[in-house]
């Protein structure tokens, strides 16, 4: 999953990006509204919750939501604030926030927030993903093979392979460009390398050899990767 955090205070923004990318979020910090904006038209990279601060340079949170919602755009929204008058909250949900989160709160409390409203925004996730012969477990960041003619065993996935390996079991059979790939599983500030993706996609090909499915993920010269699963 990815998350769109906009936080101008360095430190507090620093704390929330290591947070939450320990929880396996990618996470895109930005730290101005305008940036932000141009960064939501744009777009190109699918996010699964927005988290505002109500005071930026440039546009502010409480005008970036207003934005959202007047181009029809339904990504949640949390917003940050210090603002904790009862007159300042409903400002921030009549201007579309769909949470509110009144500064200073616990790590706990905002992930827990998060995570609600990735439920209300879609389908709760299992605790499993499975397709073909993979079965993609969240619990442990794992992925198990299912094969006739060898027994299944979990193999330990880092974060980066889990996500990898996920938006790949995401989109089976379709052809997912480098570009497409780095936009959903790296973050911006990451700036990763140009041979990072067929790096990346060797180590995970390597782990999941280790359960003898050679092959099961495509390389289409000159254009990306596919996962291939059987019809």
């Amino acid at each position: 999953m990815r998350i769109l955090l906009v936080e101008d205070e360095p430190d507090l923004g620093a704390i929330l990006e290591r947070m939450l990318v320990r929880e396996n979020y990618v996470v895109d910090w930005l730290q101005d509204g305008d940036s932000a904006w141009d960064c939501l038209q744009e777009g190109w990279t699918h996010y699964a919750v927005a988290i505002l601060d109500w005071l930026l340079p440039g546009l502010s949170g409480l005008e970036l939501c207003q934005r959202l919602r007047q181009a029809n755009n339904s990504l949640p929204v949390l917003m940050l604030t210090a603002k904790d008058q009862v007159a300042d909250k409903v400002a921030g949900l009549n201007a579309g926030a769909d949470d509110y989160l009144v500064k200073p709160f616990s790590n706990a409390e905002l992930l827990a927030r998060v995570r609600a409203l990735q439920r209300r925004s879609q389908p709760l996730q299992p605790q499993q993903l499975t397709l073909g012969p993979l079965t993609l477990d969240y619990g442990n960041f794992s992925v198990t093979r299912h094969d006739s003619q060898n027994p299944s065993q979990a193999i330990a996935l880092t974060a980066k392979e889990f996500q990898l390996l996920e938006y790949l079991m995401q989109h089976p059979n379709q052809i997912l460009s480098r570009d497409q790939i780095m936009n959903q599983v790296w973050s911006m500030q990451a700036n990763p390398t140009s041979n990072v993706v067929p790096a990346q996609m060797r180590l995970l090909r390597r782990k999941l050899g280790q359960s003898h499915s050679q092959g099961i993920i495509e390389t289409v010269h000159g254009i990306g990767y596919r996962l291939q699963v059987p019809q």
